[in-house]
């Protein structure tokens, strides 16, 4: 159950140190929202049904998180950036913003307490944090700036302006600094002790690591330093599985890495464990969705048993888990975190 000293485990973790125990996390949103019995359009537009979503699967399910990640289009819809979604769907963005100067020049800082869905967010984070105090890490969420970029304009028109305009993707990840630290800084405010960096379109799946170094990097560290000065981790999230990428990430001054599913624990924990606190990362498609509770128990333990030696390693799934996933298997998940996750 949640615990007086996770924060403080989690402290050591991103110093590299060894905690009392291993943190236990889960990317269990979809998940967590089918148990509670809501539907996702209800959830992520609602506070009080967000909240209320998050307590009960702190408590039904013993993680050491609460993550309100929500969704990819909250400060983007307030930009004029079009999302389709509904029900149990997600909302992703779409209809982008025309990719020119005067797209940008016209973009106005939105209001976190007063625009669109961001105060719905603040609301349910401060709901949470006072439930559970500093028994849980509370984590809110946010768009790195380049990722940013991409979802104002869509990621083909993104990638090719690296190659015709590049000091428009250059400004346009400036302007983001400022609005995702703004964002960051209003939901460390409202209770959240870290933050869900997103950075998914950044990483080596898409781009280079010296466009990595030229477009990415910089914007990263701006916001990571603002959040950390304000008291908050930053869990930095690029869905990452080549080593060179998350080398260039690692350095960035981010509070921990979360792993791809497609990545070897052993290798990321060899090559960048000494320099940056890993989290990760089981699968949640082909353990947590497909395979037994005994898959899904033997796994874990595989990636724990990967990740603990030496610290400065938070036990999760490498990706979102999937609605679907039956419950037997995400307890199987946590309760091996649970049990092989002690020092």
């Amino acid at each position: 159950m949640a615990y007086q000293g996770v924060l403080d485990d989690i402290r050591k973790c991103v110093n590299l140190q060894i905690p009392d125990r291993v943190p236990v996390f889960a990317c269990s949103e979809e998940f967590d929202v089918r148990m509670a019995g809501a539907t996702y359009s209800d959830y992520n537009s609602d506070a009080g049904i967000m909240a209320k979503c998050q307590i009960e699967a702190v408590k039904r399910f013993d993680y050491d998180w609460a993550w309100l990640q929500v969704d990819d289009c909250i400060e983007f819809e307030v930009l004029g950036v079009g999302t389709k979604g509904g029900g149990n769907i997600l909302p992703a963005t779409c209809d982008y913003l025309p990719a020119s100067y005067d797209t940008l020049n016209r973009l106005k800082m939105p209001n976190p307490r007063k625009d669109g869905r961001m105060p719905v967010l603040l609301d349910a984070i401060k709901r949470v944090k006072d439930e559970f105090g500093n028994t849980v890490c509370v984590t809110g969420r946010t768009a790195a700036p380049f990722s940013s970029a991409t979802l104002l304009y869509g990621m083909t028109e993104t990638l090719m302006l690296l190659f015709d305009k590049p000091a428009l993707v250059k400004d346009t990840v400036k302007y983001f600094v400022e609005l995702q630290t703004l964002w960051g800084l209003a939901q460390i405010e409202a209770g959240a002790d870290a933050i869900w960096f997103g950075d998914c379109n950044a990483s080596g799946h898409l781009i280079s690591v010296d466009d990595y170094m030229e477009f990415a990097f910089e914007g990263v560290k701006q916001c990571t330093d603002a959040y950390r000065k304000a008291g908050g981790f930053t869990f930095y999230h690029a869905s990452e599985h080549k080593i060179g990428h998350m080398l260039a990430q690692a350095a960035t001054g981010i509070s921990a890495l979360s792993v791809g599913p497609g990545a070897d624990l052993a290798d990321v924990k060899r090559e960048v464990g000494d320099k940056v606190c890993i989290m990760g990362n089981v699968d949640p498609i082909n353990v947590l969705l497909y395979g037994t509770p005994e898959d899904v128990r033997l796994e874990s333990i595989r990636v724990i048993e990967t990740g603990r030696p030496g610290g400065g390693y938070i036990f999760s799934s490498g990706e979102m888990v999937p609605r679907d996933v039956p419950e037997e298997n995400m307890r199987a998940m946590i309760a091996a975190g649970r049990k092989f996750g002690r020092y």
